[in-house]
């Protein structure tokens, strides 16, 4: 049974502010190295295509092009210039990396394709 409309969008909201929570916590994170080791930007893309992945996998297309999308729209939010002048995240090398491939992952995993599904067994009759 499909769920009713009423039942989508909340979960597409629901879906959009968990990825514009977890957009906000890898723009902050992604800055963590240890040592020359970016282990803070790793860590925050598999999150990130983890995330979207488990969305779509759980729910639909359009629930993670919602988590997509609110991710996107936190890191753009909170990559810039804050109004007091302050940066969360300070332009670099990470900042360009963690921009432009996060929301590139995740548009990789809204747009694979539907793997079909498998098909049922018939049991032999006896």
């Amino acid at each position: 049974m499909k769920p009713s409309l009423p039942a989508r969008l909340g979960m597409w909201a629901i879906a959009a502010v968990a990825g514009a929570v977890y957009g906000v916590v890898g723009t902050v994170a992604h800055a963590s190295a240890l040592g020359i080791l970016p282990v803070g930007l790793v860590l925050s893309l598999i999150g990130a295509g983890s995330l979207v992945l488990a969305v779509r996998l759980l729910t639909d297309r359009r629930a993670a092009i919602a988590t997509t999308a609110g991710m996107t729209l936190a890191i753009v939010v909170f990559s810039g210039e804050g109004p007091g002048g302050s940066v969360i995240a300070p332009a670099g090398l990470p900042a360009t990396i963690w921009t432009i491939l996060c929301p590139l992952v995740a548009v990789m995993v809204v747009a694979f394709p539907q793997l079909p599904s498998a098909a049922p067994r018939s049991t032999p009759s006896s």
